[in-house]
Protein backbone atom coordinates (compact mmCIF):
# COMPACT_ATOMS: atom_id res chain seq x y z
CA UNK A 1 0.00 0.00 0.00
CA UNK A 2 1.04 3.54 -0.81
CA UNK A 3 1.09 6.05 2.09
CA UNK A 4 -1.80 8.45 2.83
CA UNK A 5 -1.54 12.19 1.28
CA UNK A 6 -0.34 13.24 4.97
CA UNK A 7 2.57 10.59 5.43
CA UNK A 8 3.94 11.60 2.20
CA UNK A 9 3.97 15.48 2.83
CA UNK A 10 5.32 14.76 6.20
CA UNK A 11 8.33 12.53 4.46
CA UNK A 12 8.70 15.18 1.95
CA UNK A 13 9.16 17.62 4.87
CA UNK A 14 11.76 15.19 6.62
CA UNK A 15 13.79 14.43 3.02
CA UNK A 16 14.32 18.52 3.15
CA UNK A 17 14.61 18.64 6.57
CA UNK A 18 17.43 15.70 6.28
CA UNK A 19 19.37 17.78 3.22
CA UNK A 20 19.73 20.59 5.24
CA UNK A 21 21.62 18.86 7.95
CA UNK A 22 23.69 16.52 6.30
CA UNK A 23 26.25 16.30 9.29
CA UNK A 24 23.66 15.49 11.49
CA UNK A 25 24.23 12.09 13.72
CA UNK A 26 22.26 9.37 14.41
CA UNK A 27 23.92 6.84 16.81
CA UNK A 28 27.09 7.60 16.65
CA UNK A 29 27.29 6.87 12.61
CA UNK A 30 26.78 10.11 10.53
CA UNK A 31 24.52 10.16 7.91
CA UNK A 32 25.52 11.09 4.46
CA UNK A 33 23.73 13.18 2.31
CA UNK A 34 23.68 10.42 -0.09
CA UNK A 35 22.50 7.83 2.69
CA UNK A 36 19.78 10.91 3.42
CA UNK A 37 18.71 10.54 -0.42
CA UNK A 38 18.46 6.67 -0.09
CA UNK A 39 16.56 6.69 2.80
CA UNK A 40 14.75 10.16 1.40
CA UNK A 41 13.53 7.56 -2.07
CA UNK A 42 12.70 4.43 -0.13
CA UNK A 43 10.25 6.01 2.36
CA UNK A 44 8.22 7.42 -0.73
CA UNK A 45 7.47 3.97 -1.29
CA UNK A 46 6.36 3.13 2.12
CA UNK A 47 5.19 2.34 4.41
CA UNK A 48 6.99 -0.71 4.98
CA UNK A 49 6.21 -3.81 7.42
CA UNK A 50 9.35 -3.99 9.53
CA UNK A 51 10.61 -8.22 9.97
CA UNK A 52 13.01 -7.93 12.94
CA UNK A 53 14.97 -11.69 12.67
CA UNK A 54 17.69 -12.44 15.28
CA UNK A 55 20.38 -14.43 13.58
CA UNK A 56 21.53 -15.20 9.97
CA UNK A 57 20.58 -19.02 10.58
CA UNK A 58 16.95 -17.61 11.24
CA UNK A 59 17.44 -14.86 7.99
CA UNK A 60 18.82 -17.20 5.46
CA UNK A 61 15.39 -19.84 5.40
CA UNK A 62 13.55 -16.23 4.96
CA UNK A 63 15.67 -15.07 1.92
CA UNK A 64 15.96 -18.37 0.16
CA UNK A 65 12.10 -18.63 0.51
CA UNK A 66 10.29 -18.62 -2.64
CA UNK A 67 7.03 -16.53 -0.95
CA UNK A 68 9.99 -13.54 -0.43
CA UNK A 69 10.69 -11.59 -3.20
CA UNK A 70 13.96 -9.30 -2.75
CA UNK A 71 14.49 -5.99 -4.51
CA UNK A 72 17.79 -4.71 -5.52
CA UNK A 73 17.60 -1.97 -2.66
CA UNK A 74 19.38 -2.73 0.59
CA UNK A 75 20.40 0.51 3.33
CA UNK A 76 23.39 0.09 5.40
CA UNK A 77 23.42 1.93 8.80
CA UNK A 78 25.04 1.55 11.84
CA UNK A 79 26.75 -1.99 11.45
CA UNK A 80 23.12 -3.03 10.31
CA UNK A 81 21.69 -4.02 6.96
CA UNK A 82 18.39 -3.32 5.90
CA UNK A 83 17.02 -5.08 3.33
CA UNK A 84 13.74 -4.48 0.81
CA UNK A 85 11.46 -6.79 -0.63
CA UNK A 86 8.25 -8.12 -0.57
CA UNK A 87 6.27 -10.94 0.81
CA UNK A 88 2.90 -11.18 -1.67
CA UNK A 89 1.81 -7.95 -2.08
CA UNK A 90 3.15 -6.77 1.20
CA UNK A 91 6.42 -4.46 1.11
CA UNK A 92 8.74 -5.38 3.91
CA UNK A 93 11.96 -4.23 4.80
CA UNK A 94 14.31 -7.36 6.50
CA UNK A 95 16.71 -6.68 9.57
CA UNK A 96 18.96 -8.83 11.63
CA UNK A 97 19.58 -7.64 15.06
CA UNK A 98 22.28 -10.21 16.42
CA UNK A 99 22.27 -11.38 19.54
CA UNK A 100 20.94 -9.77 22.85
CA UNK A 101 18.00 -7.74 24.20
CA UNK A 102 20.52 -4.83 23.50
CA UNK A 103 21.20 -5.64 20.13
CA UNK A 104 17.46 -6.38 19.54
CA UNK A 105 16.64 -2.45 20.92
CA UNK A 106 19.37 -0.70 18.90
CA UNK A 107 17.87 -2.35 15.74
CA UNK A 108 14.25 -2.02 16.36
CA UNK A 109 14.86 1.78 17.51
CA UNK A 110 16.66 2.59 14.08
CA UNK A 111 14.48 1.07 11.99
CA UNK A 112 11.48 2.84 13.24
CA UNK A 113 13.78 5.56 13.38
CA UNK A 114 14.63 5.53 10.23
CA UNK A 115 12.34 4.33 7.75
CA UNK A 116 8.33 4.73 7.07
CA UNK A 117 6.96 1.69 9.11
CA UNK A 118 3.67 0.83 9.60
CA UNK A 119 3.88 -2.43 11.80
CA UNK A 120 7.00 -4.64 13.13
CA UNK A 121 6.76 -9.28 12.68
CA UNK A 122 9.37 -10.15 14.88
CA UNK A 123 11.06 -14.30 14.69
CA UNK A 124 13.17 -16.45 14.99
CA UNK A 125 13.65 -19.72 17.63
CA UNK A 126 13.61 -20.05 20.75
CA UNK A 127 13.57 -22.30 23.99
CA UNK A 128 10.74 -24.16 25.66
CA UNK A 129 9.64 -23.64 29.20
CA UNK A 130 6.15 -25.05 28.73
CA UNK A 131 5.56 -28.90 28.92
CA UNK A 132 2.36 -29.10 26.85
CA UNK A 133 4.43 -27.73 23.85
CA UNK A 134 6.95 -29.89 21.67
CA UNK A 135 10.04 -29.18 19.68
CA UNK A 136 9.16 -27.54 15.98
CA UNK A 137 6.24 -26.11 17.14
CA UNK A 138 5.97 -22.48 16.78
CA UNK A 139 4.27 -20.22 19.69
CA UNK A 140 3.05 -16.51 19.21
CA UNK A 141 2.47 -15.20 22.58
CA UNK A 142 -0.38 -12.64 23.68
CA UNK A 143 2.53 -10.52 25.55
CA UNK A 144 6.09 -10.53 26.23
CA UNK A 145 8.18 -9.50 29.41
CA UNK A 146 12.03 -8.78 29.77
CA UNK A 147 13.15 -11.39 33.05
CA UNK A 148 16.46 -10.28 33.46
CA UNK A 149 15.64 -6.41 35.44
CA UNK A 150 16.17 -7.45 39.05
CA UNK A 151 16.40 -6.08 42.80
CA UNK A 152 18.90 -8.64 43.83
CA UNK A 153 17.89 -8.57 48.04
CA UNK A 154 20.44 -8.26 50.55
CA UNK A 155 20.97 -11.30 52.72
CA UNK A 156 18.73 -11.48 55.56
CA UNK A 157 16.17 -9.49 54.46
CA UNK A 158 13.15 -11.45 52.86
CA UNK A 159 9.51 -10.94 51.38
CA UNK A 160 8.03 -8.54 53.93
CA UNK A 161 11.04 -6.03 53.46
CA UNK A 162 10.59 -2.89 51.33
CA UNK A 163 13.59 -2.71 48.69
CA UNK A 164 15.56 -0.06 48.55
CA UNK A 165 13.99 3.06 46.52
CA UNK A 166 11.22 1.20 46.78
CA UNK A 167 9.17 3.77 48.43
CA UNK A 168 10.68 6.41 45.59
CA UNK A 169 8.92 4.14 42.70
CA UNK A 170 12.03 3.20 41.16
CA UNK A 171 11.73 -1.16 42.31
CA UNK A 172 8.75 -2.67 43.39
CA UNK A 173 7.73 -6.14 45.01
CA UNK A 174 5.27 -6.45 42.70
CA UNK A 175 6.10 -9.19 40.13
CA UNK A 176 7.43 -11.19 42.80
CA UNK A 177 10.57 -12.97 43.36
CA UNK A 178 13.03 -16.19 43.32
CA UNK A 179 14.42 -17.37 46.31
CA UNK A 180 17.98 -19.28 45.79
CA UNK A 181 17.18 -21.43 48.79
CA UNK A 182 14.12 -22.73 47.47
CA UNK A 183 16.46 -24.64 44.92
CA UNK A 184 19.55 -25.59 47.28
CA UNK A 185 20.05 -29.61 46.65
CA UNK A 186 22.29 -32.30 48.41
CA UNK A 187 20.45 -31.58 51.89
CA UNK A 188 19.95 -34.04 54.76
CA UNK A 189 18.11 -34.12 58.26
CA UNK A 190 15.68 -31.53 59.33
CA UNK A 191 18.19 -28.33 59.36
CA UNK A 192 16.80 -25.29 57.24
CA UNK A 193 17.87 -24.68 54.38
CA UNK A 194 19.73 -21.33 53.45
CA UNK A 195 21.64 -19.48 50.54
CA UNK A 196 23.72 -16.01 50.77
CA UNK A 197 22.21 -15.44 47.93
CA UNK A 198 18.75 -14.91 48.83
CA UNK A 199 16.18 -13.13 46.17
CA UNK A 200 15.69 -11.42 42.98
CA UNK A 201 12.83 -9.19 42.74
CA UNK A 202 11.74 -9.29 38.83
CA UNK A 203 11.49 -5.70 37.51
CA UNK A 204 9.16 -3.56 35.00
CA UNK A 205 10.87 -1.40 32.78
CA UNK A 206 11.01 1.92 33.04
CA UNK A 207 9.13 3.61 29.29
CA UNK A 208 8.82 7.03 27.61
CA UNK A 209 6.21 6.86 25.20
CA UNK A 210 6.58 9.05 22.36
CA UNK A 211 3.18 10.38 22.92
CA UNK A 212 3.76 11.01 26.92
CA UNK A 213 5.68 13.72 28.58
CA UNK A 214 9.43 13.57 27.83
CA UNK A 215 11.85 12.69 31.33
CA UNK A 216 8.29 11.48 33.15
CA UNK A 217 8.87 7.70 33.07
CA UNK A 218 5.85 4.65 32.77
CA UNK A 219 6.53 1.45 33.78
CA UNK A 220 5.65 -1.83 31.68
CA UNK A 221 6.26 -5.55 32.48
CA UNK A 222 4.23 -7.15 30.83
CA UNK A 223 3.60 -5.90 26.63
CA UNK A 224 0.83 -7.33 24.84
CA UNK A 225 1.21 -7.61 21.09
CA UNK A 226 -1.30 -5.92 18.68
CA UNK A 227 -4.56 -7.28 19.22
CA UNK A 228 -5.88 -7.07 15.57
CA UNK A 229 -2.11 -8.97 14.78
CA UNK A 230 -3.14 -11.45 16.98
CA UNK A 231 -6.29 -12.27 15.84
CA UNK A 232 -5.13 -12.96 13.11
CA UNK A 233 -2.35 -15.51 13.92
CA UNK A 234 -5.18 -17.45 15.26
CA UNK A 235 -6.31 -18.20 11.29
CA UNK A 236 -2.62 -19.98 11.55
CA UNK A 237 -3.49 -22.85 13.83
CA UNK A 238 -3.83 -26.27 11.35
CA UNK A 239 -0.59 -24.52 9.39
CA UNK A 240 1.46 -27.70 7.48
CA UNK A 241 4.87 -27.59 9.57
CA UNK A 242 8.29 -29.35 8.92
CA UNK A 243 8.71 -32.31 10.94
CA UNK A 244 11.80 -34.38 9.59
CA UNK A 245 15.19 -33.00 9.39
CA UNK A 246 15.86 -35.68 7.02
CA UNK A 247 14.64 -38.87 6.33
CA UNK A 248 16.04 -40.71 9.58
CA UNK A 249 15.73 -37.94 11.90
CA UNK A 250 12.35 -36.69 12.89
CA UNK A 251 10.42 -35.05 15.53
CA UNK A 252 8.29 -37.31 17.61
CA UNK A 253 5.06 -34.82 17.58
CA UNK A 254 4.17 -33.10 14.88
CA UNK A 255 4.73 -29.66 14.79
CA UNK A 256 1.72 -26.92 15.26
CA UNK A 257 0.92 -23.59 15.37
CA UNK A 258 0.02 -22.64 19.03
CA UNK A 259 -1.12 -19.19 20.41
CA UNK A 260 -0.06 -18.81 23.84
CA UNK A 261 -0.50 -16.33 27.26
CA UNK A 262 3.15 -15.47 27.55
CA UNK A 263 6.60 -15.75 26.53
CA UNK A 264 9.68 -13.58 27.85
CA UNK A 265 13.11 -12.90 26.82
CA UNK A 266 16.45 -11.87 28.93
CA UNK A 267 19.91 -11.95 27.40
CA UNK A 268 20.74 -15.17 29.06
CA UNK A 269 20.71 -18.50 27.21
CA UNK A 270 18.18 -21.10 29.23
CA UNK A 271 19.26 -24.91 29.22
CA UNK A 272 18.46 -25.47 33.11
CA UNK A 273 15.71 -27.38 34.17
CA UNK A 274 15.02 -25.95 37.90
CA UNK A 275 14.56 -22.75 36.46
CA UNK A 276 12.80 -23.55 33.45
CA UNK A 277 10.10 -25.09 35.63
CA UNK A 278 10.46 -22.08 37.95
CA UNK A 279 9.63 -18.86 35.52
CA UNK A 280 6.38 -22.03 34.05
CA UNK A 281 4.71 -22.37 37.13
CA UNK A 282 5.13 -18.33 38.35
CA UNK A 283 4.40 -16.45 34.93
CA UNK A 284 3.06 -19.47 32.59
CA UNK A 285 5.46 -18.59 29.64
CA UNK A 286 5.91 -20.75 27.06
CA UNK A 287 9.03 -19.63 24.63
CA UNK A 288 12.08 -18.29 25.90
CA UNK A 289 14.52 -16.36 24.08
CA UNK A 290 17.07 -13.28 23.91
CA UNK A 291 15.32 -10.30 21.74
CA UNK A 292 11.03 -10.36 21.87
CA UNK A 293 10.57 -8.57 24.77
CA UNK A 294 12.86 -5.59 23.52
CA UNK A 295 11.16 -5.25 20.27
CA UNK A 296 8.19 -4.78 21.95
CA UNK A 297 9.22 -2.21 24.55
CA UNK A 298 10.64 -0.85 21.78
CA UNK A 299 7.41 -0.78 19.80
CA UNK A 300 4.76 0.06 23.15
CA UNK A 301 6.93 3.40 23.28
CA UNK A 302 7.18 4.01 19.42
CA UNK A 303 3.09 3.21 19.04
CA UNK A 304 3.94 0.53 16.45
CA UNK A 305 1.91 -2.63 16.04
CA UNK A 306 4.03 -5.74 16.93
CA UNK A 307 3.52 -9.29 17.08
CA UNK A 308 6.18 -12.01 17.46
CA UNK A 309 6.56 -15.53 16.23
CA UNK A 310 8.72 -18.07 17.91
CA UNK A 311 9.53 -21.81 16.70
CA UNK A 312 10.42 -24.30 19.80
CA UNK A 313 14.57 -25.03 18.98
CA UNK A 314 14.86 -27.04 22.64
CA UNK A 315 13.38 -27.64 26.08
CA UNK A 316 15.31 -25.24 27.84
CA UNK A 317 17.29 -27.71 30.13
CA UNK A 318 13.95 -29.38 30.31
CA UNK A 319 14.81 -32.69 28.27
CA UNK A 320 16.09 -36.03 28.57
CA UNK A 321 19.54 -35.69 26.25
CA UNK A 322 23.05 -34.62 27.51
CA UNK A 323 23.09 -32.21 25.24
CA UNK A 324 20.90 -29.45 24.26
CA UNK A 325 18.42 -30.03 21.84
CA UNK A 326 19.34 -27.08 19.42
CA UNK A 327 22.28 -28.41 18.27
CA UNK A 328 19.76 -31.44 16.12
CA UNK A 329 16.64 -29.17 15.89
CA UNK A 330 17.53 -25.36 15.11
CA UNK A 331 17.23 -26.16 11.43
CA UNK A 332 13.44 -27.29 11.46
CA UNK A 333 12.44 -24.95 14.37
CA UNK A 334 13.88 -22.26 11.69
CA UNK A 335 12.13 -23.20 8.89
CA UNK A 336 8.80 -23.39 10.73
CA UNK A 337 9.28 -20.14 11.60
CA UNK A 338 9.73 -18.75 8.57
CA UNK A 339 6.54 -20.42 7.31
CA UNK A 340 4.36 -18.97 9.50
CA UNK A 341 5.73 -15.40 9.02
CA UNK A 342 5.37 -15.58 5.52
CA UNK A 343 1.60 -16.84 5.71
CA UNK A 344 1.10 -14.34 8.75
CA UNK A 345 2.36 -11.43 6.51
CA UNK A 346 0.03 -12.52 3.89
CA UNK A 347 -2.83 -12.62 6.10
CA UNK A 348 -2.26 -9.53 7.41
CA UNK A 349 -1.74 -7.93 3.85
CA UNK A 350 -5.63 -8.52 2.95
CA UNK A 351 -7.11 -7.59 6.38
CA UNK A 352 -4.99 -4.38 6.15
CA UNK A 353 -6.84 -3.72 2.83
CA UNK A 354 -10.02 -4.20 4.12
CA UNK A 355 -9.43 -2.37 6.93
CA UNK A 356 -8.07 0.24 4.83
CA UNK A 357 -11.56 0.22 2.81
Amino acid sequence: MKMAVGKRVMYVFLTAFLWLNAQHAFVSCTLTSELQSKIAKVNQEGPYLGLIIPNSFELDPLLNNPGYTASDTIIDVAGRRFRFGAIGDQSVILVMTGLSVINAAITTQLLLSLFSVEGVVHYGIAGNANPSLHIGDVAIPESWAHLALWSWQRYGLGADNTLPLEDNGDYTREFGYIKFADFTSNVTGDSPVDNQLNNIWYQPEEIFPVDGTPEQRQHAFWVPVDSKYYHIAKKLEGLELESCINATTCLSTTPKVELVKRGISQSIYLDNAAYRSFIYNKFEVSPVDMESASVALICLQQRQPFIAIRALSDLAGGGSAESNEADTFLSIAATNSVTVVIEFVKLLSLHSKSWSM
